[in-house]
């Protein structure tokens, strides 16, 4: 990256129940991918499972066909690369316990209906040539400002999610409240984005990576 890199953002909303996600192909589009969800993908694979050696069984999950994706472009070449990603999950979310106690999960409930509702952000990554420019901080903050204008939206994902999971009650609003599961090593980037590290919450390891979860309160309409 240089000083005369040239960054640009696109938006990718949720690709829907009916999205036949998959992991693309090696140095090809897989058809049935949106596209920028693919150009995401060419940053969450080499960072999760090249890098970090996540599951690559495990890099698609349920919560990416419901989600909002941002990725992060250059821009100034001959070709657009993407080098950054972000996604944001509307409510709800799983219970705490089936994140840190992942051998207890069967005997808990898919998700967390008795607590306010957050969003989550999840699936930072940057590629190691761009690291160092604060570009994960800019992606959280093009995430969390998208949020606090589309409460709407995020409600309405809410909504439909409660109703395919039987619920007739519609959830609550959501009200601003956001979390991470920060890696640790990050812990610093997120406290210095205005979250706040939940002690109650402790330490786990997520595909042998050590997290803590963290929360921020921003306003919304």
């Amino acid at each position: 990256m240089t000083s005369n890199t040239i960054l640009t953002t696109k938006i990718q909303p949720p690709p829907g129940p009916n999205a036949k996600l998959v992991l693309p192909a090696t140095n090809s589009h897989t058809a049935t991918n949106p596209t920028i969800f693919n150009d995401a993908m060419a940053v969450r694979m080499p960072v999760f499972v090249n890098e970090q050696h996540c599951s690559a069984d495990a890099e698609i999950d349920d919560d990416d066909a419901r989600s909002w994706h941002w990725v992060l472009y250059d821009s100034s070449g001959t070709r657009t690369t993407p080098v950054g990603v972000i996604r944001l999950v509307p409510p709800p979310q799983p219970p705490y316990a089936r994140v840190a106690h992942p051998e207890a999960a069967e005997d808990l409930p898919e998700y967390d209906w008795a607590h306010e509702p957050c969003i989550k952000l999840t699936r930072v990554a940057v590629l190691p040539a761009y690291r160092g420019k604060g570009l994960g901080r800019r992606l959280v903050e093009t995430a969390l400002e998208w949020a606090g204008t589309h409460a709407a939206e995020i409600d309405a994902a809410a909504a439909e999610r409660a109703a395919s999971a039987g619920r007739t009650d519609p959830p609550p609003h959501w009200r601003g409240l956001v979390l991470v599961h920060a890696q640790v090593e990050v812990e610093r980037m997120y406290t210095g984005l205005g979250f706040q590290t939940d002690q109650a919450l402790g330490r786990w390891h997520e595909e042998g990576i050590e997290h803590v979860g963290m929360f921020r309160r921003m306003a919304v309409p």
